[in-house]
C-alpha cells in the first residue's frame, strides 16, 4: 500500500521554481559525496551577485557608490565577488565583518561602520584603522568616539545616521518614524546638530537616512530621497558653512520572495534619482547606496536532505536534517521561499513508505519545538521520496549567519561556492 495523501480542499499556490542546470548538477553531486546520514548545505553563484553589481554601476549616475553590506551574507565569496565587480567598499556593522572585508581585500579606507551599540573597542579599532566614515547614531556614540579621537591624536569622518518623522509604505521592515535603537531622532538632530559640530575631532561629512527595507516599487524609494535631500538643504540653510558632502540612503531594493513576478526597477530608479539630483543642484554630493539583500539573494540555496514523510491526521510531514537551526530566515519572517525538490534516487528504508504526489505538505526540520519550520505556511510539492533533497532558494542574503546554528547542538551545514569548473560543465 502507498501511503500518498492529498489534502482536501487546498489551493496553495505552488512556490516550486526551477534551478539552472549547472546548480541542479551541483547540488546531486555534493549529495551523493556526502559520507554522511543526513546532510545540509548552502551553495553560492556569486556570478549573479556581479552581474548585479557591475548593471548598477552601469546604470545609475557615477556619483553613486554601491557599498556592499556584509550582514547579508558575510561569507569570504560574496566579499570577494564585491571587489571583482568594482563594489566602492563594505559596510560593516561589527569588527568582525570589518576584519573579514580587509582579509578579502577591501582597505580599511573602504569601510564604512554603521549599527547601533559600537563597543568602545569598535570605535577605537575603526579610527586606529582609519576606516572611511563611522555613522553614529546617538550624541553619546558620538561623544565616546571623539574621546577616542583626541587620545589617539585623530580626526574621524563621520555621518549622523537620522530616525526620519515618515514611514516608507509597501517595505517589508520599517526603520523610521517610530521609536528605535538606530540613528538620532529628526527633530532633535535638527535642534541639537550643533552639539555634534562642537566635538572637535569630528568631521562631520553628511547624513545616513535609512527608512525601510525590501521595497519593490520605484516610487515610495523616491519619496524616501525626496525628503532626505530636502532634510540636506535645510541643515545647510540652519548652519550656514556646513555642507553635506555624503548622503547615504541605506538600501532598501526589495526582492520577490512570495513569487508574485514583481522586480524593483533598476532602470526607472536610476533615471528618477538622477533627475531629483539635478532638481536639488546635488549633482556634486557623493550619494551612497548599502545593499546586501539585493545583491545576494539570489545567489545562495539552502539544500536539505529530507530524512522522513509521514501522514499526520491527514496532512503529510516532510522532516528534513536541517531546519529553522540552518535556515532561520522563513519561519523569523513569515516568508515562504521558493522550493525545489531535487530528486536523488534513494533506495527505500521500507517499501510501505510515505512518498509524495501533488500535494500540500508541512516541512521542518529536527528540532523539538513547533517552531521548527522551513515553511511558515503549507508548501505544494509535486513530488519527493525520503533521501531527496529540499532546495529553498533566495538563500543567499541572511542565511547561515542569522540562524541559531547552536540549538540542540547539532552540526552546522556547510558552505560551498558553484566552483569555475563547474561553471564550465
Amino acid at each position: 500500500m502507498n501511503h500518498m495523501t492529498s489534502l482536501p480542499n487546498v489551493t496553495t499556490k505552488s512556490t516550486e521554481f526551477s534551478l539552472a542546470p549547472d546548480v541542479r548538477e551541483e547540488i546531486f553531486r555534493l549529495a551523493n559525496n556526502s559520507q554522511k546520514n543526513g546532510q545540509s548545505f548552502y551553495l553560492y553563484d556569486t556570478r549573479i551577485m556581479e552581474a548585479k553589481l557591475r548593471r548598477l554601476r552601469a546604470l545609475l549616475p557615477d556619483q553613486v557608490k554601491v557599498f556592499y553590506a556584509a550582514k547579508a551574507n558575510p561569507h569570504d565569496s560574496f566579499l570577494r565577488s564585491a571587489k571583482t565587480a568594482g563594489a566602492a567598499g563594505i559596510e560593516i556593522a561589527s569588527r568582525g565583518e570589518g576584519d573579514k572585508a580587509i582579509a578579502a581585500g577591501f582597505a580599511p579606507k573602504e569601510l564604512i561602520f554603521t549599527g547601533p551599540g559600537k563597543s568602545v573597542s569598535e570605535l577605537r579599532w575603526s579610527v586606529e584603522n582609519g576606516i572611511r566614515t563611522v555613522h553614529v547614531e546617538s550624541l553619546t556614540e558620538a561623544h565616546r568616539l571623539n574621546q577616542i579621537c583626541v587620545e589617539l591624536g585623530r580626526t574621524q569622518d563621520i555621518l549622523i545616521r537620522v530616525n526620519p518623522n515618515f514611514h516608507i509604505h509597501g517595505a517589508q521592515a520599517q526603520f523610521s518614524g517610530d521609536s528605535s535603537k538606530m540613528g538620532v531622532d529628526e527633530d532633535f538632530f535638527r535642534k541639537e546638530l550643533n552639539q555634534f559640530f562642537a566635538l572637535s575631532n569630528l568631521r562631520f561629512r553628511g547624513l545616513h537616512v535609512y527608512a525601510a527595507s525590501g521595497v519593490l516599487d520605484v516610487d515610495p524609494l523616491m519619496e524616501n530621497n525626496r525628503r532626505v535631500y530636502q532634510l540636506a538643504q535645510d541643515i545647510e540653510d540652519q548652519y550656514p558653512g556646513i555642507r553635506c558632502d555624503i548622503i547615504d540612503f541605506g538600501g532598501g531594493f526589495g526582492i520577490d520572495y512570495g513569487g508574485t513576478g514583481a522586480e524593483f526597477d533598476l532602470v526607472e530608479y536610476a533615471r528618477k534619482l538622477r533627475a531629483m539630483t539635478e532638481e536639488f543642484g546635488f549633482e556634486e554630493r557623493e550619494l551612497v547606496l548599502e545593499l546586501g539583500r539585493y545583491l545576494t539573494a539570489d545567489s545562495g540555496w539552502y539544500c536539505t536532505e529530507i530524512l522522513d514523510i509521514k501522514n499526520s491526521l491527514g496532512k503529510l510531514q516532510v522532516v528534513c536534517q536541517g531546519g529553522a537551526h540552518h535556515f532561520r530566515r522563513p519561519v523569523a519572517l513569515g516568508l515562504n521561499h521558493p522550493l525545489e525538490i531535487v530528486q536523488m534516487g534513494r533506495s527505500k528504508v521500507f517499501a510501505d513508505q510515505c512518498v509524495i504526489s501533488d500535494s500540500n505538505v508541512f516541512i521542518g526540520g529536527p528540532l523539538c519545538n513547533s517552531a521548527d519550520r522551513l515553511a511558515p505556511r503549507d508548501v505544494y510539492v509535486a513530488k519527493a521520496d525520503i533521501g531527496d533533497i529540499a532546495v529553498f532558494g533566495l538563500a543567499g542574503a541572511y542565511g547561515l549567519t542569522m540562524s541559531h546554528v547552536k540549538f540542540l547542538s547539532h552540526e552546522p551545514p556547510q558552505e560551498h561556492e558553484l566552483s569555475s569548473e563547474t561553471h564550465h560543465r
